[in-house]
């Protein structure tokens, strides 16, 4: 079950069915679909010989060629597609859409077709951003789909979206799956609930059954549940590349890294043509060093270089003193260098100390030792003011109902400090969405004695890693279900809205089962590995899994998304 190839499968067949010199024209949304899934060495050997946005009228007259149209459904691009088709660029025109398309649209394309130049429409599922082979999204942000209308309620263009891109993921992977949701979630309910319709209504297209397969489940998540995972910082190669420097559709934007080659505006990250991100991903950052290192030392080898590499910086200087590296291997000294500005942001924002305090926010239960250690880092003026927030936040939340509560005193020195007020109402905010009222899982293991009990005898255990204490809930929920433990505790926090199935686990764990865990309020990159590493060491029991979200979080996008909906001034 890879994501990206069922995407690519429907690339291919977009690039390659349609025979001879021709034209690729997309909207805005399908032109990042398809960019993430492929290249453009993979189309030109498909023979397009040009791609362009649908939306651009000033394109050049070129009857000689064929055009290849990719769009979505939508009102916006039916309408580009209509004046198109008024006034015909192109020899043929084949159109294809990412989703199922309506009867009337179909219509209104054949009455505006006058010229008689389509040849082929069909439905190709690809209406879903495919990250990497177990993670793909919806693409959702404040300011394209707001996700929340009122509260925990669905914005009803943000539910149409992900209904149908969920059904598009289900279409490309040839599943009808059993679905549960979170039981406290109305949000996971609601899409549970009209994907279940749309399954029902195009039955023919799903398999035409009016159950599941019985082999998928669908887990439909809340992000109010697990609040802690997206506000943390994460140590592995990919998330700290998106906290740090931004991954937007598989690209970096590298105008603010000053040790660029001036020439490269952008980098892209890619598992099919990257070998060392491949094998790097989910690496933590001193591991990184090292492999890195070992790639630079065997071509220095080669090289018969005597130069001594000690450091990130010697790397750096190695690679341009030698121009041929470069040329040879592309991507390790694009990462080289990308590694060298994580390292620089990491000294210059002393990550390591906040990141510290974190892990023990999240994972250990110790107040006093915890309001000490946050008042101090709000008073070193060393530490960004969004740090300072993320750990008032964490700490809100972990002590939310504790005795002693210090919230307000800390988000008062968060303001004597200088914090704008606007990041100060974060702490609100996320208590707001995410607050103890609202999850329907123990978190923190702090609400009563016996998981108090169990909390702190696991912080006694001690960790190899101060830095990488924390397990994502979704990971723990994960490993139960396929291991068999706590059924009757799933079946409860995980109901089905087929009322007929299963259990969602057995005793003797799970096997011969896909899963597709989907994220209402954005999935992590730390949730991503979790999941990739669960299905790795299930992978004897033929137990696969994906993971799925409205979109992809990094801590301020997190936060931004629940700004626009939760801020105090919308209190009644």
């Amino acid at each position: 079950m890879d994501i990206v190839k069922a995407a690519q499968y429907y690339t291919n067949r977009i690039a390659g069915d349609v025979s001879g010199m021709k034209v690729l024209l997309l909207d805005r949304e399908t032109t990042p679909i398809i960019s993430l899934v492929s290249t453009q060495s993979f189309l030109l050997s498909k023979e397009v010989y040009l791609v362009d946005r649908i939306e651009n009228r000033q394109r050049d007259v070129m009857r000689h060629l064929k055009c290849v149209c990719f769009v979505r459904p939508t009102d916006a691009s039916m309408q580009a597609l209509v004046d198109e088709l008024r006034s015909p660029r192109y020899g043929d025109y084949y159109i294809y859409v990412s989703n199922i398309l309506k009867k009337s649209m179909v219509e209104l394309l054949a009455e505006n077709d006058e010229s008689e130049v389509v040849r082929e429409v069909q439905e190709f599922y690809a209406d879903f951003y495919a990250a990497t082979p177990h993670l793909f999204h919806m693409g959702l942000t404040p300011a394209t789909h707001p996700l929340f209308g009122e509260g925990h309620s669905w914005n009803p263009g943000a539910l149409s979206r992900t209904v149908q891109g969920l059904g598009a993921v289900l279409l490309a992977l040839k599943r009808r799956p059993n679905i549960r949701y979170e039981r406290n979630s109305a949000m996971a309910l609601k899409l549970g609930q009209e994907l279940e319709y749309l399954m029902a209504h195009e039955g023919s297209l799903f398999g035409g059954r009016g159950q599941g397969d019985g082999q998928t489940q669908l887990l439909i998540l809340d992000r109010k549940n697990d609040p802690v995972t997206p506000l943390l910082t994460h140590w592995t190669y990919h998330a700290m590349l998106d906290e740090l420097l931004g991954v937007v559709h598989g690209r970096i934007d590298l105008s603010q890294v000053a040790d660029f080659r001036a020439e490269v505006k952008e980098v892209m990250l890619s598992q099919d043509q990257d070998s060392f991100f491949r094998q790097s991903q989910f690496l933590n950052f001193g591991d990184l060093g090292a492999s890195i290192k070992e790639f630079v030392d065997s071509y220095q080898s080669k090289t018969q270089s005597h130069d001594k590499i000690e450091s990130i910086s010697d790397m750096k200087r190695f690679v341009e003193a030698y121009p041929e590296f470069r040329k040879l291997s592309g991507n390790v000294s694009k990462h080289v260098t990308l590694i060298g500005e994580l390292s620089r942001l990491v000294s210059q924002r002393h990550l390591l100390a906040v990141s510290e305090l974190e892990q023990s926010l999240a994972c250990n239960e110790q107040h006093g030792a915890d309001v000490k250690a946050v008042r101090a880092l709000i008073g070193d003026a060393k530490i960004r003011a969004e740090n300072k927030v993320r750990c008032v936040v964490l700490y809100a939340l972990r002590y939310e109902r504790a005795p002693g509560n210090a919230t307000d005193e800390l988000k008062r020195q968060l303001s004597a400090s200088g914090v704008d007020a606007d990041m100060v109402a974060m702490v609100d905010v996320v208590l707001r969405y995410a607050g103890a009222r609202e999850r329907q899982s123990d978190i923190f293991q702090n609400e009563n004695i016996f998981s108090r009990g169990k909390n702190m005898f696991r912080g006694l255990q001690g960790t190899e890693n101060v830095y990488t204490q924390h397990t994502p809930a979704l990971g723990e929920m994960l490993e139960q279900l396929v291991r068999g433990r706590q059924g009757a505790h799933w079946q409860e926090r995980l109901p089905s809205l087929d009322p007929n199935a299963r259990p969602p686990s057995s005793e003797s764990g799970m096997f011969n089962q896909d899963i597709i865990v989907f994220v209402v309020g954005g999935a992590t990159l730390d949730e991503e590995r979790a999941v990739a590493q669960l299905g790795a060491r299930v992978a004897a029991q033929n137990v696969r899994i994906v993971l799925g979200g409205t979109s992809v979080h990094t801590s301020q996008s997190f936060l931004g998304e629940l700004a626009t909906t939760f801020f105090p001034t919308t209190r009644g």
